[in-house]
């Protein structure tokens, strides 16, 4: 068993503290997938025999402990080949799985398990915190590969407290001062429906729930709808109290995008009523230095694993920002979600 460069995370804060049965870990090889970085741990057995959702119930509190050094886990080997399986296994890692989430498909009715983003295969997905624009968000997300693409197709991560540290100081504090605002622009024909988006059709609950969640909303000629919601850029980590930079700033700013979807989409409209956009929370642009600088760490900091059959990836979403390589050829990533987090409930870090 192989555990170097393995460090413990602290306990939630008044948390009693449990005996971890090492022995346990005689079923498995613990290595680190890239020797550069703790990220992820990867996890693969060594006798045939292990049942993979038993082994995990019982060495849940050992794996939490895992995932809050490491930020990630891969799982390899353990023969997880349907969505059934992978949802017994991901139940197992994650006693709070969501049964409702608007922002992805369903895999099968009736389950936990979701599709990953439709998105054009060719085009990539950049780095995000999942809904971390909104004011909840799962602690914990688990993707499965059940068909690798022919080509590309990976799912980079980064560790972001990493991000935080290597941000420059007047970065760190202009985002913790000032957080960020996200816009949206809900348009029939442009990026997801605000049906789509809120799962009814009904203007009085979409305008109840923004009430209720903090958001600003105005109903747009031509049936659409505009939000503006802050957010945090920077984040303390409720578990481990580590400072992590946390954001979807390269999925929302306009300077993240092709440069030739951007003029297109520039030609046709203001920026105001882009279909998505972020800025500082007081409304004020994000510099292009700035944007440049946190492309760089990203690209800098990035992991990059390629998918096998059965492989799990078991995320913190707060300490660990993924994206999505464009790919070739069919390619099939299932998703489990779990343990809201919201956003009223964090401590402030604002400076």
């Amino acid at each position: 068993m192989q555990q170097s460069g393995l460090r413990v995370a602290p306990k939630l804060k008044g948390a009693a503290r449990k005996g971890v049965d090492l022995t346990e870990l005689r079923e498995v090889t613990l290595t680190q997938l890239n020797p550069q970085s703790l990220l992820p741990l990867m996890v693969c057995p060594s006798a045939s025999s292990i049942e993979p959702a038993e082994w995990a119930s019982a060495n849940r509190e050992l794996l939490e402990s895992k995932l809050l050094a490491h930020g990630g886990i891969l799982f390899r080997g353990f023969g997880i080949n349907s969505p059934a399986a992978f949802e017994n296994f991901a139940s197992s890692l994650c006693t709070e799985l969501f049964q409702e989430y608007g922002d992805l498909p369903r895999e099968s009715a009736g389950g936990k398990v979701y599709s990953s983003t439709p998105y054009p295969a060719d085009k990539a997905i950049l780095f995000h915190n999942e809904s971390s624009h909104m004011h909840r968000w799962p602690m914990k997300i688990i993707f499965c590969c059940m068909q690798a693409a022919e080509r590309g197709g990976e799912t980079p991560i980064v560790d972001c407290r990493r991000l935080y540290e290597q941000l420059r100081p007047e970065t760190r504090e202009r985002f913790l001062k000032k957080k960020l605002m996200y816009v949206r622009n809900f348009t029939d024909g442009l990026d997801v429906s605000w049906q789509g988006f809120f799962q009814t059709d009904n203007k009085a609950a979409i305008e109840a729930y923004c009430r209720e969640a903090g958001i600003d909303f105005e109903w747009r000629p031509g049936n659409g709808l505009r939000t503006r919601q802050i957010c945090p850029a920077i984040v303390k980590h409720p578990q481990s109290g580590e400072m992590v930079f946390f954001n979807q700033i390269q999925l929302h700013h306009i300077g993240c995008l092709d440069p030739e979807v951007r003029e297109s989409l520039l030609s046709l409209m203001k920026e105001e009523d882009l279909p998505r956009n972020v800025y500082y929370g007081d409304g004020s642009a994000i510099e292009d230095s700035t944007i440049a600088e946190i492309n760089e760490l990203y690209d800098k900091n990035a992991v990059i694993n390629q998918w096998q059959p059965g492989d799990v990836v078991f995320l913190n979403n707060m300490l660990v920002a993924h994206a999505r390589k464009p790919f070739q050829g069919a390619r099939k990533i299932i998703v489990a979600l779990g343990e809201l987090v919201y956003q009223k409930d964090l401590q402030s870090v604002a400076t």
